[in-house]
């Protein structure tokens, strides 16, 4: 998978391909997805697939085909595109997200920790030190940031092998639930739990919080956001072995492997799941939805095959457990990509005027360790914040939650948007080209810039008819505000080169 012939490693379309999946692919998403709309998430997975994931990841493998010499990834597409001040906004409101999702996903972490252990969440009675509960959780997500940064900063190719491993076991345990769930289906005779009732079951969700138009459409978000991450990957293309073919190509086998996965799984979702006998209950919350769906599985499964009711339960907790595992294979392969690929792309795509010497710094192993202490101790600050901060911790750690899904959609409405004006471009090496016309990438960049568009606005939309106004305010001003927090910066500091540069001049 890594060639060191030439003393470089250098990853190969396997590995590669397994990178992709390990930070993009999340197993979860397929039963979030059932959970929030039924089978009728199929069509807005479809959908995010064809207008976003498929016409996006071609754009993606031309900037990334031609931009293969260097180091600052989106950074560099978008400065090579449209210029420096908006590469450097656009850029930040990337990183920013990717804060955000560090900071999130590591609760998740350690809820799949205690499923692998135990079978069950149960973090919620964790305690060290006499310390509550979440104070306790606050502290050991504090100690996962910082050991991931720690090991990460001892160079690529312990990042490319912890996540090739980690995207294995996701494909394998999405397989083993696509496999039992054929089972149930052949051992209960074709009869499907959740049943697909026409076309009305195709496209109407069980769930009462997605019946309005809005809320319908606002899901598109959630289905583009398990497609997002596809950007991150740029930031070792220079490390990819002829990355002109070899990116291009781990791009759409990426895609069309995650689509056809995500389809498959949604629908295995009904096989052994009545939506309200199972979900529709008050103990079930986007948290936990997934060990649910898979621990009733499991369930059915031993019951199928005439197993006692305790035994069966037992086949439940087991099928529990090795997804746990899966999942924490998983999410340390996305968290070693998250945490090296967007502040790499950031500090090293910066011109050096921009950015302190320190921040672009690499060590002995070709990695920008001090930014990624620094990105790690602005993750930690904000995990001790709502772990000891109290009640209003609480509430601004689920302001940030929501915040990240409109975050992380937003920087692609600067990549997308920038793509014409990267075809305009002349001198440019170009050795993939999907889009030969430049009509069409205009057209087709302005479809998906809409698509995106309308999802980002009727996510932003719906908190204000429920009425939560604080979290309708930060879903929609969050990336604001990280865009005004950047183009201040860049501001201040174009005035301060202009002025050394005429008192320059003068002398």
């Amino acid at each position: 998978m890594i060639d060191d012939s030439d003393g470089n490693n250098k990853i190969k379309l396997g590995s590669l391909v397994l990178m992709i999946f390990s930070a993009i692919f999340g197993f979860s998403n397929a039963q979030t997805a059932f959970y929030q709309m039924g089978y009728a998430s199929v069509i807005w997975y479809v959908i995010a697939a064809l207008f976003f994931f498929l016409p996006s990841a071609l754009m993606f493998a031309e900037y990334g085909a031609s931009f293969k010499e260097a180091k600052g990834g989106i950074y560099s597409w978008l400065q090579g595109s449209v210029g420096d001040k908006t590469a450097f906004v656009g850029t930040f409101i990337w990183l920013s997200a990717w804060i955000v999702w560090l900071v999130s996903s590591t609760q998740f972490f350690l809820v799949s920790i205690s499923t692998m252990l135990f079978g069950r969440d149960t973090t919620q009675g964790w305690h060290i030190f006499n310390l509550s509960s979440n104070k306790t959780l606050g502290i050991l997500s504090i100690l996962v940031i910082l050991v991931v940064t720690l090991i990460a900063s001892m160079g690529l190719d312990k990042i490319s092998k912890i996540a090739s491993f980690g995207g294995i076991f996701a494909f394998g345990v999405s397989v083993l639930f696509v496999l039992a769930s054929i089972a149930v289906v052949v051992m209960h005779h074709g009869q499907l739990a959740q049943p697909i009732n026409g076309i009305h079951g195709l496209t109407h969700s069980p769930n009462a919080s997605f019946a309005t138009p809005i809320a319908i459409i606002s899901f598109l978000v959630y289905a583009i956001f398990a497609y997002g991450g596809l950007e991150t990957t740029s930031g070792v293309i220079d490390s990819v072995d002829k990355p002109g073919k070899t990116y291009p190509r781990a791009l759409i086998i990426s895609m069309i492997l995650m689509t056809l996965i995500y389809v498959v799984c949604i629908f295995a979702c009904g096989a052994s799941a009545n939506w309200h006998h199972l979900l529709g209950k008050s103990s079930v919350n986007l948290a936990n939805v997934e060990y649910v769906l898979i621990n009733n599985l499991g369930y059915e499964f031993g019951r199928g095959i005439g197993l006692s009711s305790s035994a069966a339960l037992m086949m439940g907790k087991y099928f529990s457990q090795f997804t746990g595992l899966s999942d924490v294979l998983c999410g340390i392969g996305a968290a070693f990509v998250m945490i090296y690929s967007p502040i790499k792309s950031f500090v090293l795509g910066c011109e050096s005027e921009f950015m302190p010497k320190k921040m672009k710094k690499l060590n002995k192993h070709g990695m920008p360790a001090f930014s990624m202490w620094m990105q790690a101790i602005v993750v930690c600050g904000i995990l001790f914040f709502t772990a000891f901060g109290g009640n209003s911790a609480s509430s601004f750690y689920t302001i940030l939650t929501d915040m990240m899904n409109v975050s992380s959609a937003v920087p692609y409405l600067f990549l997308v948007g920038a793509f014409p004006f990267f075809k305009l471009k002349q001198n440019i090496d170009r050795p993939f080209v999907f889009y030969k016309r430049k009509s069409t990438a205009m057209i087709v960049s302005i479809i998906v810039w809409i698509v995106l568009a309308l999802g980002i606005l009727f996510t932003c939309v719906q908190p204000i008819l429920d009425h939560d106004y604080m979290t309708a305010f930060w879903t929609a001003f969050g990336p604001v505000l990280f865009g005004a927090v950047a183009w201040i910066y860049y501001t201040i500091r174009e005035i301060k080169d202009k002025r050394q540069n005429k008192i320059t001049d003068l002398n």
